[in-house]
């Protein structure tokens, strides 16, 4: 059994190297894009609100420069693969790994690392190591206190990181990024699963709009009339315990805090306020719902329709937003969605249709969870060398 040393981050097996970033890896800062730059369309901008965390990169609601410029900003290209960091303010630290093949441009606040020498450290390997905790709360002992938290590449290059030979390094990431891999084509599979359910709703139900001759026993309606849009409970940061089911709020991710509550599942909420207000989410598990959403219960002949309804119409809610400091959306603004309600029959016929799909989706979604938890474990326990990896095979040291 090879034994261990202490480092400052940690005990790490003996035959492991300890070494300062700047030595084996290189951060790059992207382009100070400034707000005339930005044009309606054209390339996009990687920002750090868009970058996610935990591996998760999301690219739908980017700034854009003129595509005639392309060849101003070569050297901010990023390429599929590359290794992105948030650089500053509340997203500081969070880690994604570009999967697009479309062409994006780095801003000024988002890094992207790179490995000095693939022969000494494997790329896969560091951005493992840096969606650890040893990477991360480095980030926290090295950023600066000032009224938004920034970290630069100076600090960077003073962090450390754990060095295995180049073999076990890349028998590591293997591991880990199977698991990645294995969610990866979950989510895709349920993105896919839910856009046919929008097909088939458009196909059967978007012909028709208001003001056209509806089939027999179709009528214009209100949305209030099949749905209610209920409250959310206001849940302070002071009243959340240990628990088992999630806080949603604003009608977006779970967020950290854990409560216990008897709502059932699946689950539609609507964001009624701040920049997400009339944002519309499906939740394959219980949670509760904070009070800056609305929760529908009224799901019982056509929970799938009414999803659908919402996620396709998401505009006319935000159209619908009241306040000026803070957007809000009310109940009377869903209740008052005008809708084109078909008969009984075609009702449960999609139900049943849909149901399939978000079945699917479900135990998709469960999969990930569980994947993402024992991926989540065993993280820490790979990057310290308290699991060895050998030949592919786990071994406890």
């Amino acid at each position: 059994m090879i034994g261990f040393k202490e480092t400052d981050l940690g005990s790490i097996p003996n035959d492991w190297g300890f070494v300062r970033f700047e030595k084996v890896a290189e951060l790059r800062h992207g382009h100070q894009f400034r707000s005339y730059d930005f044009t309606e369309d054209g390339i996009k901008i990687v920002k750090i609100t868009q970058i996610k965390g935990n591996g998760n990169m999301d690219i739908s609601s980017c700034s854009f420069v003129d595509i005639n410029r392309i060849d101003e900003f070569q050297g901010d290209i990023i390429m599929k693969g590359d290794i992105l960091i948030a650089l500053t303010g509340a997203t500081i630290g969070k880690i994604a790994r570009c999967n697009s093949h479309e062409v994006l441009l780095q801003n000024y606040r988002v890094g992207n690392f790179f490995s000095k020498n693939e022969k000494k450290l494997c790329r896969n390997y560091l951005y493992q190591f840096l969606r650890s905790n040893y990477f991360f709360h480095q980030i926290l002992a090295r950023q600066t206190q000032s009224a938004q938290q920034n970290i630069g590449k100076d600090e960077i290059n003073s962090m450390n990181l754990f060095l295995p030979s180049i073999e076990e390094q890349k028998a590591i990431a293997k591991v880990l990024t199977a698991f990645d891999d294995k969610i990866e084509l979950l989510q895709a599979q349920n993105k896919t699963l839910e856009t046919m359910a929008q097909t088939i709703f458009k196909e059967w139900f978007g012909k028709y709009q208001i003001g056209d001759e509806l089939p027999e026993g179709w009528r214009v309606g209100k949305l209030g009339e099949i749905v209610t849009p209920l409250k959310g409970k206001n849940i302070t940061k002071k009243q959340v315990i240990t628990g088992k089911y999630p806080v949603i709020a604003g009608g977006l991710k779970p967020s950290v805090f854990h409560n216990v509550c008897n709502t059932k599942s699946p689950v539609l909420t609507v964001s009624a306020s701040g920049a997400n207000a009339g944002y519309v989410a499906l939740h394959h598990n219980p949670v509760w719902s904070s009070d800056s959403t609305f929760i529908d219960i009224s799901f019982t002949d056509s929970f799938y329709f009414i999803y659908v309804f919402l996620k396709n119409n998401q505009s006319l809610i935000f159209d619908k937003q009241e306040g000026s400091a803070i957007p809000h959306v009310y109940p009377r603004h869903l209740e008052n969605l005008d809708i084109v309600i078909p008969n009984f029959i075609e009702l449960e016929k999609y139900e049943k249709v849909a149901e399939n799909f978000f079945n699917k989706i479900s135990n998709n979604t469960s999969q990930i969870l569980s994947l993402t938890k024992t991926r989540d474990t065993l993280l820490p326990k790979l990057m310290s060398g308290q699991v060895r990896v050998n030949h592919q095979k786990l071994q406890s040291s």
